[in-house]
């Protein structure tokens, strides 16, 4: 069946297949579980009106549950088994986890979650404001902006050459070779700062989105507040840090937990550069290795990565709503 015609039917399917569902269940509804007949006519309308919306709400639920909840308590269910999913073994495979390494992957995904969500949000703060300043700002934040649109595989690969373990390619052998070295280093190989170097990858990215939400936030602070700190003779950090930064605090955090969650998942970065050796494993590359030979214990990973997620979004979909109020 040619593509396009494979779509329209689909459509024509799923539109239909829609307002049958509609159709049928008001029917059900309003001529057989409640009919408006007889002497519980008025009572019968009132329970019809109060079961009509579930009736809509049906298809999204069902298929949140489906999609959603159902994944994730057959995950934990499988986290429980072995390899073959034969055998209950318990929390044996948490613990094999805890054991094979995900002590350091744990510790090195605690400090990607620590650092690179400061990182981003600071710098790109600080560009938004600086940026703001300068008649050439937008091209400045065009330059900024640009590693969002590469993926994040393709920026591994260019700074595999600034890293590179040759003074002619590299820039931190560049440096070292300039200030008297005789010798190369790599430095994905160097333990605690080649995780580093790693962050500095995706603060690298991710301060152009940080900078474009902050730099909208800046311009939203009203200019009498501003105005007022200057005439009561307020320097440009007194105003930017105690004027400006508070007002818009609520968008800060909101940048600060979208890149949070973003750092919880990532994987490309770590498996492009170094595929979790010399000491780099996050749990989400950790995850990814154990697929290969348990998937009982991955599966307690992907769990366990769930579990670290889940906090930092309700706590983002509480300032949501407390914003709204």
């Amino acid at each position: 069946m040619p593509p396009v015609l494979q779509g329209l039917l689909t459509i024509a399917v799923g539109v239909g297949g829609c307002i049958g569902y509609f159709y049928l269940a008001n029917f059900i509804v309003d001529a057989v579980i409640f009919p408006a007949k007889g002497r519980n006519a008025n009572a019968n309308l009132r329970r019809a009106d109060a079961v009509r919306p579930w009736l809509f709400l049906f298809p999204a639920l069902f298929l949140l549950v489906l999609y959603t909840w159902y994944p994730v308590v057959g995950s934990f269910i499988r986290s429980l088994y072995d390899r073959a999913g034969d055998d209950f073994v318990g929390l044996s495979n948490y613990a094999a986890m805890w054991r094979e390494g995900g002590q350091r992957a744990f510790l090195n995904n605690m400090a990607w979650v620590v650092i690179v969500p400061a990182m981003s949000t600071f710098i790109g703060l600080i560009a938004a404001q600086l940026t703001d300043k300068i008649g050439w700002g937008n091209f400045a934040k065009s330059l900024i902006f640009m590693p969002m649109a590469v993926s994040f595989v393709s920026a591994s690969l260019i700074w595999k050459f600034v890293y590179a373990n040759d003074p002619d390619i590299g820039i931190i052998n560049a440096v070292r070779y300039a200030l008297g070295a005789d010798s190369t280093v790599d430095p994905l190989q160097i333990p605690i700062w080649n995780n580093f170097f790693l962050m500095v990858i995706l603060i690298w990215i991710q301060t152009g989105f940080a900078m474009v939400i902050l730099s909208a936030a800046l311009r939203s602070v009203p200019e009498e507040t501003v105005e007022a700190a200057i005439i009561d003779g307020a320097n440009p950090f007194q105003i930017f840090f105690r004027i400006q930064v508070p007002q818009i605090m609520s968008t800060i955090l909101v940048v600060w937990t979208t890149i949070t969650v973003l750092v919880l998942k990532v994987f490309d970065i770590v498996y492009t550069m170094t595929g979790g050796n010399f000491d780099t494993e996050i749990l989400p590359s950790f995850m990814m290795d154990f697929m290969f030979r348990d998937d009982g214990r991955a599966t307690a990973v992907a769990f366990v990565i769930m579990v670290a997620v889940v906090p930092v979004m309700w706590w983002n979909i509480r300032q949501a709503r407390s914003e709204k109020r």
